[in-house]
């Protein structure tokens, strides 16, 4: 994810290794919030599903995390357990990978989408090369998986099926080629835009230009379905997501996004686009970051973003401009007499049954963006080990086990299935070598 977004001090759900057990000692009300001591028998049934099912979560930024905390070290950087080099722990390592039950993950491959294209292009193709290092350096714990295939035969192996995601159009640059070499890699999917509108498809959090996809961005989602890519739907305005899902032949994935009727954000998605992607047999995996989750959070991050500026805007002005250590006081002030409001794990929880609700069970999965918005989480889901608190929490809500299965990584893994076989039909077809059209000037103005 990786957009800039308000950030608070929370109360950790401390975790140790040793099993999904260890992962229940308490479950958020979603009615209030406290706290809620979890049945026996939720842990048992959450390591039966898990163990049955792969837990497939479509997005995680711990590569770029490593990258730009760690720096060189990055290629060496035990991540079994440990800070690394930074003062708090990141939301994922290996133990805690193991205690949450983990079974596929989808790294993000982020890089700044206002960077120039081929400084993205080759920011991309570093962080494929991490992703990839790290699974050949821990070989007992990961494997790369490109099918679902690949994803149940690892997960029955006891290893963690590693897929790539490529987290914004701008990264391949307007070339339909470079977006090939990235499947040739292993890139599962891509996401259409991130925070940016690109030139061919409307970001949700820019100006739009085309509203919605440009016969050039139409072009790629074509090409997404003949390559096997997931069209990922995230980051993108609602035209962009009307626009792709009207083009795509294989079903669509929104790898960590929520629902707009529950958190009323640009990110997240309507109730008349949850139809639309049960129709089209997608999937929407549930974002765990605050303002995605929290409507009450969403707005005190903007006023207290609109203070800051208040404060201290240079070079335009501000009540301290030029003055930060008076800013950062009077901030501070503001921050202590409006405190954020809560965000809890019920509340992820909130978004997941408002999604089953409208689209079906079969159209929710997991996208906790972790490692992509640092400590801005709800309280119990402050890491990979935290999972199981998630799904006991909707067991203690209704839910069966076997619609936990589908939520967990069932339903994504019938994502995959289709989206190959719509690949298989199109083997025969070339692939296309469309050209993003260049920009023409506008002409002068006459006087």
């Amino acid at each position: 994810m990786r957009q800039a977004i308000g950030r608070r001090a929370i109360g950790r759900y401390a975790i140790g290794g040793g099993g999904l057990a260890l992962a229940f000692a308490s479950v958020a009300s979603a009615q209030d919030g406290a706290p809620r001591r979890a049945a026996p028998d939720y842990a048992v049934r959450v390591a039966r599903v898990l163990k049955a099912t792969p837990l497939i979560d479509g997005h995680n930024d711990w590569p770029e995390a490593l990258r730009e905390q760690e720096g060189e070290r990055r290629w060496t950087v035990d991540l079994r357990q440990g800070l690394g080099a930074r003062a708090e722990p990141y939301n994922t390592d290996i133990a805690r990978l193991r205690t949450g039950g983990v079974g596929g993950q989808f790294w993000s491959v982020w890089v700044d989408a206002s960077l120039p294209g081929p400084e993205q292009v080759k920011q991309t193709l570093e962080q494929i090369d991490l992703v990839r290092a790290f699974v050949a350096r821990y070989p007992d714990t990961f494997a790369m998986a490109r099918t679902a295939a690949d994803v149940r035969r690892i997960h029955k192996n006891g290893r963690i099926a590693s897929l790539i995601g490529v987290e914004g159009g701008g990264q391949i640059d307007g070339s339909l080629s470079v977006l090939r070499q990235y499947h040739e890699l292993g890139a599962g999917y891509l996401t259409l835009t991130h925070v940016l509108t690109l030139p061919w498809a409307d970001s949700a959090t820019d100006n739009p230009q085309h509203d919605g996809l440009t016969p050039f961005g139409e072009t790629v989602v074509r090409e997404l379905n003949r390559l096997g890519m997931l069209v990922d739907l995230s980051h993108v305005s609602e035209a962009t997501m009307l626009d792709a899902l009207r083009v795509t032949r294989a079903p669509v994935i929104f790898s960590h996004s929520g629902a707009r009727a529950v958190d009323d954000h640009p990110r997240n998605v309507s109730d008349a686009v949850l139809k639309l992607v049960a129709a089209n047999g997608g999937i929407v995996m549930v974002n765990f970051a605050e303002n995605y989750v929290s409507n009450a959070y969403r707005t005190w991050s903007n006023d207290r973003g609109a203070e800051r500026t208040r404060l201290n805007a240079p070079p335009y002005g501000g009540l301290y401009v030029g003055q930060p250590d008076k800013a950062a006081a009077a901030l501070a002030e503001w921050v202590r007499a409006h405190p954020a409001p809560r965000v809890t794990l019920g509340e992820v929880a909130d978004h997941i049954e408002h999604i089953a609700k409208v689209a079906g069970v079969d159209h929710v999965g997991i996208g906790s963006d972790f490692d992509g918005v640092g400590n801005a989480l709800p309280e119990g889901l402050s890491g990979v080990d935290t999972y199981p608190a998630l799904l006991a929490e909707l067991m203690r809500r209704g839910w069966s086990d076997a619609e936990v299965a589908k939520l967990a990584g069932g339903n994504m893994l019938r994502v995959m299935v289709r989206a190959e076989a719509v690949a298989d039909g199109l083997k025969d077809e070339a692939p296309n070598n469309a050209e993003l059209p260049v920009a023409t000037p506008a002409a002068p103005r006459a006087g």
